[in-house]
């Protein structure tokens, strides 16, 4: 998007209600789609003024802006990738169904009416990437740039004539105003603040300034002349500093050291030959790296699958859903994640691991699926009965669920050599990969559906102040999450293809497990060993952090939630039980479904203020989602659209509609 439009501009000097949008990604999109739906109900006939201020494009954003490298792709497939409510969304508002990724792109190659606005990317490699993409392809993020560049317009183009949007492609550095009364937002490009009846906040994933740890290593590289890199976005570092064939040590093993992976080899020049067998061969550049990878697992995250269900789609939630949660809160005591939500959130996934094992693959199980679900319904998910049932009906181990197992790979293994450690997880990746594209093993997408169930269930029960907080700390934001991302979030399965290619290239060697980095002041060199190879260690002189950023008000460089942080005007999430207290690092916002910022020098939520997205404890939530997976995004952006309606309408207080946009508003709106 290369202009800042207002549409249906006012002609009136009426009072009109004024939104003032911070953060203009996929988020933001999303409520302005859900207050396109309902202004019918809830605006009908009033003038109402959104501001949308964000330096880079609005629909895409900062993640997904077309100006990233061609090389870096979604982790998803193009058909399961929407920004639109469906027939499975539980929602106030109506239901407005619209093409997923895969369904908007067809229309590029089909015949059809295409999909209005229409919009042919302006990139040539883009569109002809549009126009044979398969709804089982891992798209480009420019690709994905350019779906939500037209959601964007599609959305502007459905608000009503009274409703008008204007882009500021600028940075809001502040807001300021009483509770009860209009908003300043302040913008680092004008000295005269935009003024908002409502403030929304949707600046999505956020920069931090490096920790106290990040902080002396950097010192150390600076020192000794070394690279080091503290966490960050993949698409936005710059990497021209690594040297061809400096050793590099990379701390991570997922999506932000699959993106490092590839901008660090085929982004410097090398290309991948297919053989006869399906392998790739890397042929190097001579410009690459020598990177060094490990992490707490020691392995990468498991690749995404690239089938369909074979079977019916389990019907869920079953053990882990409304009904389960209010059972748990009924109890009236304090919970550990652990051992009163795990083991019902486990049988959750169980249970729809094994319906498409029964429904879809039966000839490998041996009871009728009745049978095994009457018994499977009343038993605990770790009691001895379950696992004497699972041993009878399902006599392969590996079409179970083992989640222990799945965890932890490398506990317990210890390797002579390095090499003989290289062999073994080259093993593991690939049989990995052939496993999540085997339409056989489809009992693993069962897992996964199951697996965002149970997480759209979570924010609810963290709300409710019931789970400790060191079940919050250690378990839902600790162990579950690096636990869900890791079977869940994966890479598509060519990346792990093209891992192995590099691991036999001798360009990415493999650390293991428990990785532990240090120093060494007299080389001034990185090190790096594990305990899966023991005595084994690396030597390097440069160390990356290979994943990103953690969620921290206090070292955020958003200008803006920095300063109200700073004058304690908004609440950091800090959860406290006798035994342990926890600062996530999130920006609290009410669980009314309103989402007002909680502001301590108020004593409770500030009435003008909204934050929705990933710096706030309404934890898990992606911008986009999954079709008919009733969607928790957009359950959210639903409930704050409708909201904000009411609120604004309350704060004009039913004058007659109201302003022309600022003087210059067309064009730039700067």
């Amino acid at each position: 998007m290369t202009d800042a439009p207002v549409i249906n501009a006012p002609t009136t000097t009426a009072r009109a209600a004024v939104l003032a949008v911070v953060g203009a990604g996929p988020r933001a999109t999303g409520v302005l789609e859900r207050i396109a739906a309902n202004a019918s109900e809830l605006w009908e006939g009033r003038l109402l003024h959104i501001h949308l201020i964000d330096p880079h494009p609005p629909g895409p954003g900062r993640v997904w802006r077309h100006e990233q490298s061609p090389l870096l792709r979604m982790n998803s497939m193009a058909e399961d990738v929407t920004m639109f409510t469906d027939e499975s969304s539980v929602i106030e508002g109506p239901v407005r169904p619209g093409p997923t990724l895969a369904e908007w792109a067809a229309r590029f190659s089909g015949g059809e009416v295409r999909f209005a606005p229409y919009a042919e990317p302006a990139d040539p490699d883009v569109f002809a990437e549009l126009r044979g993409l398969e709804g089982s392809d891992f798209a480009t993020r420019r690709a994905q740039s350019a779906y939500l560049d037209w959601v964007f317009r599609r959305t502007l183009a459905e608000l009503p004539s009274h409703v008008t949007v204007e882009w500021h492609p600028t940075t809001a550095t502040a807001v300021t105003g009483p509770p009860d009364g209009p908003q300043q937002v302040h913008l680092s490009d004008r000295a005269t603040p935009l003024t908002a009846d409502m403030v929304l906040l949707t600046q999505g994933h956020l920069d931090a300034v490096p920790g106290a740890g990040h902080l002396e290593l950097s010192r150390f590289a600076r020192r000794h002349g070394r690279f080091h890199l503290p966490p960050a976005f993949s698409s936005d570092v710059d990497l021209a500093g690594l040297r061809p064939g400096e050793h590099v040590i990379l701390r991570g093993f997922g999506l932000a050291f699959v993106d490092l992976m590839v901008l660090l080899t085929e982004g410097r020049g090398g290309t991948y030959r297919s053989e006869a067998d399906g392998s790739l061969t890397y042929m190097p550049s001579g410009r690459e790296p020598v990177l060094y990878v490990g992490s707490r697992r020691g392995v990468p995250y498991h690749s995404k699958t690239r089938y369909q269900l074979q079977g019916p789609r389990p019907p869920l939630p079953r053990h882990f859903g409304p009904a389960a949660v209010d059972a748990l809160l009924a109890e009236g005591r304090p919970l550990d994640l652990r051992h009163d939500v795990w083991p019902l959130m486990a049988k959750e996934i169980g249970f729809a691991h094994y319906h498409e094992l029964f429904h879809a693959h039966p000839e490998r199980t041996t009871l009728p699926w009745r049978d095994f679900l009457a018994a499977y319904d009343r038993l605990g998910w770790y009691s001895g009965e379950m696992t004497a049932l699972v041993a009878v009906a399902v006599p392969d181990p590996a079409d179970r669920l083992d989640f222990e197992a799945l965890d932890r790979p490398l506990d317990g293994l210890a390797f002579p050599a390095s090499d003989a450690f290289q062999e073994h997880l080259r093993d593991y990746i690939a049989q990995d990969v052939a496993r999540r594209e085997d339409p056989a093993h489809s009992a693993d997408l069962g897992a996964f559906l199951a697996l965002l169930s149970v997480y759209g269930q979570l924010p609810r029960l963290v709300a409710s102040g019931r789970l400790t907080a060191r079940s919050v700390a250690d378990g839902l934001d600790g162990w579950w999450h690096g636990f869900f991302s890791f079977l869940a979030s994966g890479p598509p399965g060519f990346r792990l293809r093209e891992l192995l290619a590099l691991s036999r290239a001798g360009i990415v060697r493999f650390l293991g497990a428990e990785l532990r980095v240090g120093t060494d002041e007299d080389s001034g060199a990185f090190t790096a060993s594990s305990p899966t190879v023991p005595g084994h260690t690396v030597t390097a002189t440069a160390l990356i952090e290979a994943y990103l950023p953690g969620a921290s008000l206090g070292r955020t460089e958003d200008p803006l939630l920095r300063g109200l942080h700073g004058a304690g005007a908004l609440s950091e999430e800090v959860l406290s039980d006798p035994t342990h207290t926890h600062r996530s690092g999130l920006l609290t916002v009410t669980t009314d479904g309103a989402s007002h910022v909680v502001d301590p020098t108020l004593g409770g939520p500030h009435p003008r203020r909204i934050a929705l997205g990933a710096p706030t404890n309404v934890r898990g939530v992606a911008a986009f989602a999954r079709p008919r997976t009733n969607a928790p995004a957009f359950r959210q952006n639903d409930a704050v659209a409708r909201a904000l309606l009411k609120t604004l309408d309350t704060a004009v207080g039913g004058e007659a509609p109201a302003s022309r946009p600022p003087s210059g508003s067309a064009g730039s709106g700067r």
